[in-house]
């Protein structure tokens, strides 16, 4: 998820850090030919979440899949695409989240909670409109079960998780056989039974092959993900030659289109790169530190120290691990907010604000500045007040537009009239991407085939009748989530208002005195300081505790971020949870399908020892909001001691099948035979069991460690080695440029350069010592060609 808005907020603020993909279109293209991106990318990276969910439900598909080998061909026609598109030249880094660090999975207990929860509201109001139907004699189509109605089952440990791992080995093998483009290219899977989120296994691989002798600093990276905290990990990496690749709208699929092409081009949308060398240019153009005062000392201007501090900076607006606090929204300004006091008051703050060099197993706290980062955070904090009171007014004015919007529109609704007091009911009508209803158990005429000798004119009535159905739900479906519209939108805190931060501390943890407020204050900052350190070690290092987690459901203001110099950290490393034992931990009764049976009863059956955990009704606090969807739900935290308790007494119970699904495992790396890192390969064989240094020179400079010991190894059948690959570490990242890197030329400096010689040329100047007009090369044209 990352920081919500991000990317909008990006491409409106740098416009040229962004470009659109040229991409080649047809059924057969020669992926082995030149990138017509004029880039040759050495890496590709995929963050295969990113891939597996649209494939999964896609939006507004004319025919979505109904089984899982419809998703896993989906996944292949996609994984397809993007390799045309980006052609990588050695490596393809497939990988799939895996159990996630328990400061992750609150919020992936939340959002499958929820999930699971609007399903329920879907299905029951198609079951009422269904009953409405009948008795009006409209008949419609059957509901029909199918393997892709519950999306939680894209969670590790799931049997549909290890299908797909099968189903991409076997793709990765059919590729390096009949691809010329894949034919000399090293291919790594690391599956759901790899602990770890995608994109944070690919960083981990990053920054540990800038560490490998013989490393080439200039070689080119391209990862695609959706998610914008992908932006925040390659900067992080301080690696210049990279680039994100994502989507950036919808290609409209014609009705006209037959199934097989739908099939094939429903995600052929527009795709753009990011390139971070441009993204950092920018940086270093508007985070340019303010001359308008003389603090004490000299600041060394370092464009490595300003982006780790931008990185910081983006997390406190957002991040996947903790709540983000009251008064930064980043579509109210809250980033540039951050930017522009930032620039003002570094130097007087004493210098940068993370100092990632000193990220070290006996400095646990020396890489954040913390006195430097306090100070900062109150000066945001001074501008609590004007931020809630703008909010506040922008607030009303909405209201007044949607009572007005209410009363004018009588088929809103039912034409009831809301009415809802602009003092103490007022809601935030800020909102990202409303949630979809894919989930649920809504049909189309895809699900059924009619008999031969069928009436078609009343299969066509079935049909139009079943359509109906689905947009009213739909519709309603819409209006429930609508709080304002349902006239239960509530605004008891009441940001901009006198009181409004006893308010907060009244509502949240219901502590009034100002005694328990203060109490609460220095609880909440000390614990909020701990996830800021924790998600700072975790995108710069990995992992520092799989197990810490923030154990609120609130964050603290800015104004109240005191202290924070007096807190002291040490993290304990930790294990990952088994991937059972994640699905336990994250998934909702109604998903309960998705574990094994000796462990259902632990999450449905009411004399569970832990059913509290698994709560069939729970509160979603949306004071304050405007849709349903924006409100947090208050689900109890998983209570580790106690859930793995449990499972550890069933797991002797499994079958060997789901023992196999639970186990934690490694990467593993696909290659041809007759590639060259094929003969060290080869010699592995009589220890098949000894993890051995890849040799560089014949893997092109990728490091790590391979053995034989993997069950997937199976050379005679289809001529294509699989290994087991483990990433180097005991290595401190290098926060950075590598020495030997070749920067790409200043993207703005040359603009401003080719603008001045056009100038130049146009006005008939000449140079002195040629005589040819300015800008002219050596035949008299002028010179246009810029290196980006």
């Amino acid at each position: 998820m990352g920081v919500p808005a991000f990317y909008r907020w990006l491409i409106k603020k740098y416009p040229k850090a962004v470009v659109e993909a040229t991409e080649e279109r047809g059924v057969s293209i020669d992926t082995a030919s030149p990138n017509p991106n004029g880039i040759e990318f050495d890496h590709l990276y995929l963050d295969m979440n990113g891939i597996i969910h649209p494939c999964f439900h896609p939006e507004d598909h004319p025919c979505p899949p109904k089984t899982f080998e419809d998703v896993f061909n989906n996944i292949f026609l996609y994984i397809d695409h993007l390799f045309s598109i980006v052609r990588p030249r050695k490596l393809l880094y497939m990988a799939i989240d895996g159990v996630a660090p328990r400061a992750k999975m609150n919020q992936q207990r939340s959002r499958r909670f929820r999930t699971a929860k609007d399903r329920e509201i879907a299905e029951a109001e198609e079951d009422r409109l269904r009953i409405q139907f009948e008795m009006e004699g409209k008949p419609v189509l059957p509901k029909h079960k199918c393997e892709v109605e519950d999306s939680n089952v894209i969670t590790p440990g799931t049997e549909f998780m290890y299908k797909l791992s099968e189903a991409l080995r076997s793709y990765i093998s059919s590729r390096i056989n009949n691809d010329p483009g894949w034919k000399d290219i090293k291919v790594i899977l690391s599956d759901a039974n790899v602990p770890g989120e995608g994109e944070h296994k690919i960083m981990s691989f990053v920054r540990q092959q800038r560490r490998v002798a013989g490393y080439n600093p200039d070689t080119r990276h391209c990862i695609y993900g959706l998610d914008a905290d992908l932006i925040m990990l390659a900067l992080a990496t301080h690696e210049v030659h990279f680039s994100i690749l994502r989507e950036y709208g919808q290609q409209p699929v014609h009705e006209s289109s037959n199934m097989a092409n739908t099939s094939a081009l429903w995600f052929q949308k527009p795709y753009q790169f990011l390139h971070i060398w441009i993204f950092r240019e920018y940086l270093e153009l508007d985070m340019k530190i303010s001359d308008d005062s003389d603090p004490p000392g000299n600041l060394t201007i370092d464009l490595e120290r300003i982006v780790d501090d931008f990185i910081l900076m983006c997390f406190l607006v957002g991040n996947d691990f903790l709540p983000h606090m009251p008064s930064l929204e980043i579509h109210e300004g809250a980033l540039d907010l951050l930017m522009a006091v930032y620039k003002k008051e570094v130097k007087n703050l004493g210098g940068y604000l993370v100092d990632m060099s000193r990220l070290a197993e006996d400095e646990r706290t020396g890489y954040v500045k913390l006195s430097r980062v306090e100070k900062f955070i109150l000066l945001v904090g001074s501008y609590e007040e004007r931020i809630f009171k703008k909010r506040s007014e922008l607030r009303e004015r909405q209201l007044k537009r949607l009572c007005n919007y209410a009363n004018n529109k009588d088929d809103y609704d039912g034409g009831r009239i809301l009415e809802i007091g602009t003092k103490n009911s007022s809601c935030v009508f800020f909102s990202r991407k409303a949630p979809d209803f894919r989930d649920s158990a809504m049909v189309s005429e895809e699900n059924v085939s009619f008999p031969l000798g069928s009436d078609d004119a009343g299969s066509s009535e079935i049909v139009e009748n079943t359509k109906e159905l689905n947009e009213i739900l739909k519709s309603n479906l819409r209006k429930h989530n609508d709080l304002y519209m349902k006239g239960s939108c509530t605004d008891k805190v009441r940001f901009g208002n006198a009181g409004w931060k006893q308010r907060y501390y009244k509502e949240k943890f219901s502590v009034e005195s100002s005694m328990d407020i203060e109490n609460w204050r220095r609880e909440l900052v000390a614990n909020y300081t701990k996830g800021i350190l924790w998600v700072l070690v975790y995108y710069y290092s990995g992992v520092p505790s799989w197990t810490w987690f923030y154990p609120y459901h609130y964050a603290p203001f800015a104004s109240d971020m005191k202290g924070l110099a007096q807190v002291r950290v040490k993290f304990e490393k930790g294990s990952p949870f088994k991937p059972l034992d994640q699905l336990l931990a994250v998934l909702p009764p109604r998903s309960a399908h998705a574990v094994p049976k000796v462990y259902q009863t632990l999450m449905t059956d009411e004399e569970s020892s832990i059913i509290d955990l698994y709560p069939s009704d729970f509160d979603i606090d949306t004071d304050g909001k405007r849709f349903q969807w924006q409100g947090i739900c208050k689900l109890p935290f998983i209570e580790e001691g106690r859930l793995l308790s449990e499972t550890k007494e069933l797991e002797k119970n499994l079958s060997e099948a789901e023992s196999e699904r639970n186990r934690n495992s490694i990467d593993q790396l696909y290659l041809g035979r007759t590639h060259k890192l094929a003969s060290q390969i080869f010699s592995l064989r009589p220890n098949p069991n000894e993890m051995v240094n890849i040799d560089t020179s014949l893997s092109d400079g990728i490091g790590g460690f391979i053995c034989l010991r993997n069950p997937y190894t199976n050379i005679e059948d289809d001529g294509i080695l699989c290994v087991c690959f483990e990433r180097i570490g005991g290595f401190m990242h290098i926060p950075c440029l590598l020495p030997g890197v070749n920067v790409p030329d200043k993207y703005f400096v040359c603009r401003q350069l080719l603008n001045l010689i056009s100038w130049m040329h146009n006005s008939g100047m000449k140079s002195r010592l040629t005589g040819r007009p300015i800008g002219c090369g050596r035949h008299g044209v002028i010179t246009k060609k810029i290196i980006v």
